[in-house]
């Protein structure tokens, strides 16, 4: 799933329109439309602050937002920053490989 599907379809799950959600977050409802859409500009991109805005609105994980959005979280970026290798092996992984590593972790998968 894209960013902008993701926000659709969380929008329509807290049953608001374009334009409701546009003033909540103090925003046009054709900015709203573009996000939705995956019409942005890379200037027009959301920015972190307003993925945070986003997710806290439609109560949804500004994990996934972020990284629907390509964006890192913050608490992603630390690990990397303390651990290159270990992300740079993981990201030469195939899926099977990664399936196998997420099967023998200790926590439940999650897929975005």
């Amino acid at each position: 799933m894209i960013f902008g599907q993701r926000v659709r379809a969380l929008r329509m799950t807290s049953q608001l329109t374009q334009t409701e959600l546009a003033q909540r977050l103090g925003v046009s409802m054709s900015y709203i439309s573009k996000v939705e859409r995956g019409r942005l500009h890379f200037g027009d991109y959301p920015s972190e602050k307003f993925i945070h805005k986003l997710a806290e609105e439609l109560k949804a994980d500004e994990d996934e937002l972020l990284m629907l959005a390509d964006k890192i979280p913050l608490f992603i970026r630390r690990r990397i920053r303390e651990r290159p290798e270990v992300f740079q092996v993981i990201a030469k992984m195939d899926d099977n490989q990664l399936d196998k590593l997420m099967d023998d972790l200790p926590v439940p998968s999650r897929k975005i």
